[in-house]
């Protein structure tokens, strides 16, 4: 029998807990470089420049590492789905090269860097696969494996897997890893303290000046001024670059179960087929390892059926590998960019302080950690060989892109127009008193557009329906009990606090 609920809540955050927050600055400070964001890419970021010799301070709006980084399957791999064969049509076989050289030092400087630490992370050396099920994408797989064996990366295809069911094909990459995040960058944060850089909790930068230097303020009134800014806030909170425009935030649910260690497939795995199925596992309690799933991607706002796709997962789940007891299940959130390459370097075409790291399209941890290398090189003034394929200035690729761009645009363009038409007349009261508890929906009160919410005890609340970033309709999620906004991906509480940005300001309250 599979047990469908399982705890709300990432695996990853359980077994390490968060423990006492960092303290917000009290009062205005001065530092070389200012990191505004504590996942993979922040802190990778700051640990990089602190032992360049860098006065380096790290500013998050809620817990390090517990954000996206803290929801993540934490896959540290070279083998991005199917890039390599797209890569070497679109930036060329040399573009292909630097892409695959960038990750797969990644990789190796995150094991260095866990060595040194002498961090238990549960770090795992395992092979990475990309397969399908239909027989139709097998010549797709067999030119991804060419062109990635041609970029520089151990791949092959194959049909032979351990997953407990048959395969038409996959690409198969020796040399990969994965591990746990967050004891990998917990050690991390330490080892930035000790070396003198600092870590602020509970803060959230809501504007920043640029110039020699720049300068950030706090949503407490704090400023702070920096020589260089670093913007790792997964989705950039600032939009003077217009990334905005070439990014596409994409949520999708994960499942865990234990299961027995003799039963445990080898190896991590993913597909481009039902809306995407990855697989890996973790080590678990003493003859058994956590089966961690992950899938059901949407565009967060969009989906009124959140509970659904959970259960469309686990049913999945359970024809895949047979009676399972859901233990765990959570949401991670990424954001693709339109050519399928992150945005990492200088902010915007006139920037010269600012940088930002953002569109890591789901491969969150070894793109945080190139990231982290590749920004301490450009601050510090050092080469690097990849710094033009990351650069968000690039024009080239996002032409050649230009469907793709067009197609993301639109979407967003339907919200942003739309949800501008007045609302309808004022009415009577409001249809919300058959809202069961924990539901919410979107009403029109005094001519505006009001979100509405009744949580556990019964009792109703109402927030700005608008979302602060720029002012697209929200749409509430039942199973994260959140108010979601489709066009950039911000989140909100039910009473309107900021759970994930661009944006940065709470959804004001409002009166029925």
């Amino acid at each position: 029998m599979s047990e469908q609920a399982g705890t709300f809540g990432s695996y990853w955050l359980q077994t390490l807990p968060p423990g006492e927050p960092a303290p917000a600055p009290e009062s205005d400070l001065t530092v070389d470089v200012a990191v505004i964001g504590g996942g993979i890419a922040g802190l990778s970021t700051a640990w990089e420049l602190v032992r360049r010799g860098r006065e380096v301070a790290v500013f998050e709006a809620d817990r390090i590492a517990a954000g996206v980084t803290g929801h993540t399957t934490a896959k540290v791999s070279a083998q991005h789905t199917l890039i390599y064969d797209r890569l070497r049509r679109s930036r060329g076989a040399e573009g292909a090269r630097l892409y695959a050289r960038s990750q797969l030092e990644a990789i190796s400087h995150a094991a260095e860097t866990a060595h040194e630490l002498g961090v238990d992370c549960d770090w795992e050396d395992t092979a990475a696969y990309t397969y399908v099920q239909g027989r139709h994408r097998v010549p797709e797989l067999r030119a991804e494996a060419e062109a990635a064996r041609e970029a520089g990366l151990p791949a092959e295809f194959t049909a032979e897997t351990d997953l407990p069911f048959p395969v038409a094909g996959a690409v198969r990459v020796t040399e990969q890893a994965q591990f746990h995040p967050r004891k990998y960058l917990m050690a991390l944060a330490d080892s930035l303290r000790r070396g003198g850089g600092q870590i602020y909790e509970g803060t959230r930068v809501v504007s920043l000046t640029e110039g020699e230097p720049c300068v950030l303020t706090t949503d407490q009134g704090v400023r702070i001024s920096a020589r260089e800014v670093v913007v790792a806030t997964h989705y950039p909170i600032f939009d003077r670059a217009l990334l905005f425009t070439r990014l596409t935030p994409r949520r999708e649910l994960v499942i865990a179960a234990p299961v027995p260690e003799a039963q445990a497939p080898d190896g991590m795995y993913i597909t481009p087929e039902h809306r995407t199925r990855s697989v890996r596992t973790a080590p678990y309690e003493d003859g058994q390892r956590l089966l961690i799933i992950t899938g059901e991607h949407f565009t967060p706002g969009t989906s009124r059926d959140v509970e659904e796709r959970f259960a469309t997962l686990t049913g999945w789940a359970l024809r895949h590998f047979g009676d399972l007891r859901i233990t765990h299940r959570w949401a991670t959130q990424d954001n693709d960019s339109t050519d399928s390459v992150p945005l990492v370097g200088l902010l915007h075409p006139r920037a010269r302080h600012v940088y930002v790291a953002t569109g890591f399209g789901g491969w969150g941890m070894t793109g945080g950690i190139m990231a982290g290398k590749l920004l301490c090189d450009l601050i510090t003034g050092r080469d690097c060989p990849w710094s033009e394929l990351y650069d968000p200035r690039r024009i080239a690729s996002v032409v050649r892109e230009g469907g793709q761009f067009l197609k993301n645009q639109a979407k967003v363009a339907r919200h942003f127009v739309g949800d501008r038409l007045p609302p309808l007349a004022s009415g009577p009261r409001p249809p919300v008193d058959d809202l069961a508890p924990g539901e919410g929906t979107v009403v029109q009160v005094g001519g505006r557009h009001v979100a509405v919410h009744r949580d556990e005890n019964g009792e109703l609340h109402a927030v700005a329906a608008r979302c602060t970033h720029m002012g697209c309709l929200v749409s509430f999620n039942r199973s994260e009990s959140a108010w979601e906004c489709p066009c950039h991906g911000s989140r909100f509480a039910p009473d309107g606090s900021v759970l994930q940005g661009p944006a940065v300001r709470p959804l004001p309250p409002r009166e029925l």
